[in-house]
């Protein structure tokens, strides 16, 4: 046998290897082609290892602005993905296969049936729908980073536009009904918990189901219109959300700039890039991020952790009753020893385990409970625990005690807590026992060792509780003694009734009906010391308004927990402290975003105290009608308008004790940044005397808002509310006050002629500076009666503001014109209800036509205003409706109160 031929050198082995290496590239090559641009066309494939040269890129738009390419985020070698991205700032901004990722060797082929993403072994992971009406012609990439299927003539058969991921770029809408997810992970794009959904009443953020941040409360939001949302959009006129119509519902304004990207981003935040081309690799900054604040997000902290803002960022801690997990960092866990309460367990052995609850402190928040309607209204505290009870799944409860609502939480885990000083329900999380170990003989030696300690220590603390109760019965009856020999003996000295004390007797820590301060009414506001009101006061040092009802002062909460507003009542006389605490508590317990809120109070001897929220803006008289700062424009005066009466609404009918609020005015109108609208002085009359209620027995409210029943005996209703609102929805129309300045401008009828506008100009500490008299109408129109004959002649843009300069729609004007008109009817009957008329403000209802016949008094008064003569009483007999109570009453009669009714401020 010949011998073998010696082995190759390692350096012709090499050459070799590089040879082979060569020529499979090359093939590679010849298979893979250059980067296509635009278009592809059938029997086309690709994938990350043919295209790997170039990223896995294998199509380009014309401009380069957009690629498409097989990818794998963050270089993982597990999940790759059909995409489309931004070339310049390699933003993905469309996945096709999110929830299927393929591998490096999985395919993209394009086919005459459409579009495929497969697995090396040929299994389709996603597709293009399978009937597209047309074979498939190409595949394009467009500049605006669309990517289309192609048919005969170039028609779309199908676009990434409407199979939104979670971006979205100009030119492309997301319609109502329709969502963003975003990613749930950097690597992984498959579907997260975060969704940016379109209904037709806003645009919200959402988590497992619940809302977090929504549109149309973003303080940088506009709303030009009420009316159903179609879509939402964004350009480089900003984000958009429009109607079926094409018109604006609400927009946010975006930094200068042609090409903005919005992107949920896998942290549950929103935010829009703006570039200053589609070709820019670097954005403009300024970027819109939503929610604004940290803490705003459902888990800015791990689940249960207590998000504080500190600075432009936020810290988390665990809070009280909760301890840090040393297994999981950043974790709050219970520190009792128990467990949370999970989905999980409700499959497991343990699901009928005895359940706790552990409270968190007042100020910690949930996010839901901020946006979601609760899971059930009108029901008790124990309620609402056995419901959470009752549920597996529910993993805690939150329970407002001021509306009765209850709120479960019942999504896959707990998000994060805010602390919030505005936070009204109180939380109280599940928790279940820990798994034990060993025997039942160790738990009942270690119960027989707790029992010796556990009775003697109860038996201690009743011992104290009741020598405590004995002390105070002691006092009380001692101090009970002495109240009554003072009383005698001041009844011996005056022959004359006791007169209460007040703030003027300089007595004020007297209180003639009660000497217990400690008075406690179930769901009452928060009680301030007399002491705690003038600290956060500064000792009353900055006064921002007064009238009848008292003074206001501005102040601020303890730790610097807001603004608040504080009214010392003064002219209310002395109502017993129980039924003053009583009415408090029920006027406390009216939560609705268009009413101002109610902090807290003081009654302290005969010293009573309300602490208010704070508006920054102060009252609506100083935007409306004052020629300082910018001029409110229409869609703004609707809003206002809407606000007011979505909040008398709430009042009329929403409540469980109706109140007829009974002085509507633009002084009682407040306004807050962000568009905050809320009324005033609601229910400041159950906080009277007796003796002082009398006097509204008769006649009540301000000059210029009154209704005309105020003139008879007739019954008063919440449809005089709806006459003064149609007066200020008139001086919002037409920019000025309806009657010229004979008087002074807040001069209210209280029977005795009492001053009782509390916020003449706002609550704010620029307030003070008084409406010029510039901005009344002429001294002798009174613009009821001119509105009305402009109306008639359907001259309804000669009503509205000339300041506005022709920025508003006819057809808008004589509808807000007509509303206010059928609000000023002389018939209470015939006026529509607060409900109606927002209705009507919203443009779900087309106001009625307003009846002339039942509006000629305003005509009657309005001739007569100047000055009011004998030739007044021969028109009463002429004028008005002949069927309405104030028509059929005597021409003297008429003409001396018509004054009192409509008369200026």
């Amino acid at each position: 046998m010949p011998p073998l031929p010696p082995p190759a050198p390692p350096r012709a082995l090499a050459f070799l290897g590089l040879v082979l290496a060569a020529a499979a590239l090359s093939a590679r090559g010849a298979e893979a082609g250059p980067l296509a641009t635009e278009l592809v066309r059938p029997s086309f494939v690709a994938s990350n290892i043919l295209y790997v040269d170039t990223g896995g890129a294998f199509l380009e738009s014309r401009s380069g602005a957009f690629r498409a390419a097989v990818v794998n985020p963050g270089k993982q070698q597990d999940r790759f993905y059909l995409a489309v991205l931004h070339a310049p700032s390699a933003t993905l901004v469309w996945s096709a296969n999110r929830s299927a990722p393929t591998t490096s060797s999985g395919s993209v082929k394009l086919t005459a049936q459409g579009l495929t993403v497969s697995d090396p072994n040929g299994t389709v992971l996603w597709s293009t729908p399978a009937q597209l009406g047309a074979p498939v012609a190409a595949l394009r990439l467009q500049d605006s980073g669309n990517l289309q299927l192609l048919g005969a003539g170039n028609a779309t058969l199908w676009q990434s536009f409407d199979a939104a991921t979670d971006t979205l770029l100009p030119g492309q809408q997301l319609r109502a009904g329709a969502y963003l997810a975003a990613a749930a992970g950097a690597t992984d794009l498959a579907e997260g918990d975060y969704r940016l959904a379109v209904t037709a009443a806003d645009v919200v953020l959402t988590w497992q189901g619940s809302t977090y941040w929504r549109l149309s409360n973003d303080l940088r939001s506009y709303k030009d219109r009420n009316v159903a949302v179609a879509s939402v959009s964004v350009n480089a006129s900003g984000l958009l959300a429009v109607a079926a119509d094409g018109g604006l519902v609400f927009r946010v304004d975006l930094a200068a700039g042609a090409f903005p990207v919005l992107k949920l981003g896998n942290d549950g935040r929103l935010r829009i890039r703006v570039y200053p081309l589609v070709n820019s690799s670097a954005s403009l900054g300024g970027d819109f991020v939503a929610p604004a604040n940290d803490c705003d997000l459902p888990l800015q902290c791990p689940p249960l952790g207590l998000c504080s803002p500190a600075g432009n960022s936020s810290t988390c801690t665990c809070p009280p009753l909760f301890a840090a997990s040393a297994s999981t960092p950043g974790a709050c866990i219970p520190g009792d020893g128990s467990a949370l309460a999970s989905p999980a367990s409700c499959q497991s052995t343990n699901s009928t385990a005895p359940v706790s609850y552990l409270a968190l402190k007042s100020q910690a928040a949930y996010f839901a409970t901020k946006f979601d309607p609760p899971t059930m209204a009108g029901v008790n505290y124990t309620a609402c625990r056995g419901l959470c009870t009752g549920i597996c799944a529910c993993l805690a409860y939150f329970y407002d005690s001021s509306s009765r609502s209850c709120y479960l939480v019942r999504e896959k885990q707990l998000g994060s807590l805010y602390l919030s000083s505005f936070a009204s329900a109180l939380g109280y999380i599940k928790t279940v026992p820990q798994p034990q170990n060993g025997t039942r003989s160790n738990s009942k030696s270690s119960a027989n060792r707790t029992v010796p300690i556990v009775l003697p220590s109860i038996a201690a603390f009743l011992l104290v509780a009741v020598i405590a109760w004995y002390a105070c019965w002691r006092k009380m009856r001692k101090n009970g003694k002495k109240k009554k020999a003072k009383s005698t003996g001041v009844k011996q000295m005056n022959t004359g009734r006791k007169k209460p004390p007040s703030w003027e007797t300089g007595n004020a820590d007297a209180d003639d009906d009660e000497n217990d301060d400690d008075v406690v009414v179930p769901g009452m506001p928060t009680r301030f010391s007399y002491a705690e009101i003038a600290t956060m006061t500064g000792n009353f040092g900055t006064k921002i308004g007064s009238g009848g009802f008292g003074s206001v002062y501005k102040g601020e909460l303890p730790g610097g927990e807001g603004l608040v507003a504080v009214k010392k009542l003064e002219a209310v006389g002395v109502q017993a402290k129980r039924e003053f605490c009583t009415e408090i508590t029920v006027i406390g317990s009216i939560r609705h975003v268009n009413l101002v809120r109610l902090r807290g109070f003081c009654a302290e001897g005969s010293r009573r105290v309300l602490v208010y929220e704070y508006m920054n803006r102060g009252s609506l008289d100083r935007s409306l009608f004052g020629r300082t700062g910018p001029v409110l424009e229409w869609g703004e005066r609707m809003e206002v308008a809407l606000g007011a009466a979505r909040g008398l609404a709430y009042l009329h009918s929403g409540c469980d004790q109706k109140i007829v609020h009974c002085d509507v005015k633009p002084e009682n109108i407040l306004l807050a940044d962000g568009g905050q609208v809320k009324i005033a002085d609601f229910g400041l009359a159950k906080l009277m005397s007796p003796e002082q209620s009398a006097l509204f027995t008769t006649m009540r409210g301000t000059r210029g808002y009154l209704a005309p029943e105020w003139l008879s005996n007739a019954a008063i209703s919440d449809r005089a509310d709806v006459y003064s609102f149609g007066m200020v929805l008139l001086e919002l129309i037409h920019g000025r006050k309806n009657r010229g300045e004979q008087t002074d401008n807040n001069v209210a009828i209280v029977g005795s002629g009492e001053e009782m506008s509390d916020w003449p100009s706002g609550w704010s500490s620029a307030a003070a500076a008084s409406t010029p008299s510039g901005a009344s109408g002429s001294g002798d129109e009174y613009f009821p009666m001119v509105a009305l004959e402009l109306h008639e002649q359907g001259r309804h843009l000669d009503i509205v503001d000339a300041r506005l300069e022709g920025r508003v729609d006819e057809a808008e004007a004589a509808r807000a014109v007509r509303i206010a008109l059928s609000c000023l009817h002389e018939d209470p009957a015939q006026r529509p209800s607060m409900a109606a008329v927002v209705r009507m403000l919203e443009g779900t209802v087309s106001p009625p036509e307003p009846r002339l016949e039942a509006l000629g008094f305003l005509r009657l008064y309005g001739r007569g205003y100047a000055a009011p003569t004998s030739s007044l009483v021969a028109m009463a007999g002429t004028s008005g409706s002949a069927g309405t109570p104030s028509s059929t009453a005597g021409a003297s009669q008429l003409t001396d109160s018509l004054q009192d009714v409509s008369a200026p401020r």
